[in-house]
């Protein structure tokens, strides 16, 4: 679970920073690298960054509120 809380923050910091771009100089990072925003790259990208947000939010629920990043030094 810890590696996907991992990819899924990376992801979902991508989303933000093409937004953040997108904001303040109207330019989709994503959309540049893949030629275009409907083209499958950027759509398989926007998706995936979906999921991980949707993940982010449903991981501490199925962990009782944490949001496990690294080891748990107390348990070992």
């Amino acid at each position: 679970m810890r590696i996907a809380n991992i990819i899924s923050y990376v992801l979902v910091l991508l989303g933000a920073i093409n937004w953040g771009l997108f904001g303040i100089f109207n330019f989709n990072l994503v959309s540049a690298i893949f030629g275009g925003a409907r083209a499958v790259g950027a759509i398989i990208v926007y998706s995936l960054i979906a999921a991980a947000a949707l993940w982010l939010i449903v991981s501490p629920i199925l962990t009782k509120g944490l949001l496990v990043m690294g080891h748990d030094r107390g348990r070992e």
